[in-house]
């Protein structure tokens, strides 16, 4: 089993409903996202996913969120942005983008800042 990550990022504002803080005021951050993939075999070049097409459906999933408010757009109209739901957002997402036999989702990592970071796998 081979597993690939790559990453990428996007800007973003958001709050946090019924936060008892002051996240609940509308506010930015910076997200980075790594995703990691796994996969079962590699083709005849020797490479399980190629890190272009990887790094292709990543990007795909950045432009969806990237310099949006995120309580704006589905599914986050009704549910908290918090980096955990955008984490299995960005999860169930790409599992829907994958079209290679033997590759599957494996974890999505999403930083709200330098030193916090969720991470989410089924």
């Amino acid at each position: 089993m081979y597993k690939i990550n790559v990453t990428s990022h996007f800007s973003a504002a958001h709050n946090l409903r019924e936060y008892p803080g002051l996240c609940k005021n509308i506010h930015g951050h910076n997200w980075k996202v790594r995703i990691c993939l796994n996969c079962e075999k590699v083709d005849e070049l020797g490479m399980a996913v190629d890190f272009t097409v990887a790094k292709e459906w990543l990007n795909n999933l950045m432009e969806e969120l990237d310099h949006k408010h995120l309580n704006t757009i589905e599914p986050f109209i009704e549910l908290n942005p918090t980096s955990e739901n955008i984490a299995q957002y960005i999860y169930n997402r790409l599992k829907l983008m994958i079209d290679i036999e033997g590759v599957s989702v494996n974890e999505i990592e999403v930083w709200e800042s330098e030193k916090s970071s969720v991470v989410y796998s089924e």
